[in-house]
């Protein structure tokens, strides 16, 4: 079972799924089409945490960006506006807007540990569909015009996503010949060695701050799992100096059930605690960054084996490298985590909201899922989570079910048929908005799950296009 944001990033993993690959292999596959057809949510340039099952014990792999080991006097940094469904929000892109990215390091020591197939053959997929093109979804156009202050940036970036004068509409053909290389590239020789890594430094070169230091000493952090007990299961979630690990967990916590009463009022302590405490919650050398350019892939075998990765490119800083046809992160353009253009520590890993997430339940089921949708990453996960293991919903009913989210006093809820149960909702939250669908704002939580009974089911969340996929015998 296999789910995630794209037709064809699920497809790549159940393909592989088919031929024999474990998980682990599926979610590689995956995560390598996501390059492809998810270009504003994955990217070589970005990173990503993985969250992998394997024969009985589980192990998170931090992916995510680095910071540079120094500072460029000179950094290129542009403020550029863009709407993000809620509000016109102002961020940075350019090439000192770029953290080292980790994205092929951490699929490399997936494949290293746990997987059953080297990476070449695992990228093939995504890399005829970035020669032979993919079709424009309208999904994916939304997020080009989302981000259209960044996929016009530069003369390189309109090269790709723009077509006769427009961003690439619904139906057309999006080809990267040049991210086809790049895939090859990275998966046969790492970033490092490579010449995909030359043109990184190369664009870098007195505008950014990145240099081959920070390439040659980028590694994939295995951390152990942050675990919570719950009255039905064991949940394992992404571990600090990842923020939304330990939000997730303050909010199981705070849970005295899974209605929606039980779940707005503890959303809201974890948001308060936030505010309050965000010191004593965080790694005091890192700050939380709220990705907005994020996916999410779940992946489950019959032999329980399970892989829930996370990936993010920030927004992408708006510049092509080289001929490669993707973009550097912008991770240091982000307001949460450098609102001052130079607050970010050198030489260290980044927080992130992103929470790959597995459940263990006491029956012997395994659940794999996550999120992307910035802050709201905890309130989706919480949610999902809470309904699965505290409610008596299906999966299906968990993710479907209406969400909400808490944030500095105030609450967003997603419309609910029981006017009397929104009522209640929002008893404590003067300041709210019921929105009038479900959206995007919410997060998309793609979720694969092996039963007690070796049953296989799973859900691709709708409010991000997700696509879920059995692959049978």
């Amino acid at each position: 079972m296999i789910a995630a944001g794209h037709p064809l990033t699920a497809q790549a993993g159940a393909d592989v799924l088919r031929d024999g690959g474990n998980a682990v292999d599926a979610a590689i596959a995956a995560v390598a089409m996501a390059c492809v057809c998810e270009p504003v949510l994955c990217s070589p340039g970005g990173g990503g945490f993985a969250m992998i099952r394997h024969g009985g014990s589980v192990l998170l792999i931090d992916s995510f960006p680095h910071t540079p080991r120094r500072r460029s006097p000179t950094p290129d940094v542009e403020a550029v506006h863009a709407e993000f469904g809620t509000a016109r929000q102002e961020f940075r892109i350019g090439p000192g807007t770029s953290a080292t990215p980790g994205l092929f390091a951490g699929l490399a020591g997936m494949a290293d540990r746990f997987g059953t197939a080297p990476l070449p053959p695992l990228v093939s997929a995504a890399v005829d569909a970035a020669r032979n093109g993919i079709t424009v979804t309208p999904f994916q156009h939304h997020l080009f015009d989302v981000v259209g202050a960044i996929v016009t940036a530069t003369d390189s970036a309109r090269r790709l996503f723009v077509l006769d004068g427009a961003l690439m509409p619904v139906g057309a053909t999006f080809r990267a010949p040049g991210l086809a290389d790049a895939l090859e590239i990275l998966a046969r020789d790492g970033l490092a060695a490579s010449e995909v890594g030359a043109a990184v430094v190369a664009q870098q070169a007195g505008r950014g701050h990145l240099t081959d230091d920070d390439l040659v000493n980028y590694r994939a952090i295995e951390r152990e799992p942050l675990e919570v007990e719950l009255p039905e299961c064991r949940v394992l979630l992404n571990p600090l100096p990842a923020a939304g690990g330990v939000l997730v967990e303050h909010t199981l916590r705070a849970l005295d059930g899974a209605s929606p009463v039980d779940l707005a009022n503890a959303l809201g302590t974890t948001s308060s605690a936030l505010q309050r405490a965000s010191d004593e919650l965080f790694a005091p050398t890192t700050q939380t960054i709220r990705q907005r350019g994020t996916t999410h892939v779940s992946v489950l075998d019959g032999d329980g084996t399970a892989c829930a990765i996370t990936t993010s490119n920030g927004e992408g800083n708006g510049e092509v490298v080289g001929g490669f046809d993707f973009m550097l992160n912008n991770v240091l353009g982000e307001d949460d985590v450098n609102p001052s253009g130079h607050r970010w520590p050198l030489d260290a890993r980044l927080s992130s909201m992103m929470c790959p997430t597995i459940i263990e339940g006491n029956d012997g089921a395994v659940t794999a899922l996550g999120s992307g949708g910035s802050s709201r990453i905890r309130s989706a996960i919480s949610q999902v989570v809470a309904r699965m293991c505290l409610g008596e919903g299906t999966l299906h009913d968990a993710v479907i079910a209406p969400r909400l989210h808490a944030e500095g006093g105030h609450l967003d809820v997603e419309p609910m048929d029981d006017s009397a149960t929104l009522d209640s909702v929002v008893r404590n939250f003067p300041d709210h908005r019921v929105w009038p669908t479900p959206h995007m704002f919410f997060g998309g939580v793609h979720c694969a799950r092996l039963d007690a009974d070796g049953r296989l089911d799973g859900i691709g969340d709708p409010r991000r296009d997700g696509v879920a996929i059995v692959v049978d015998g």
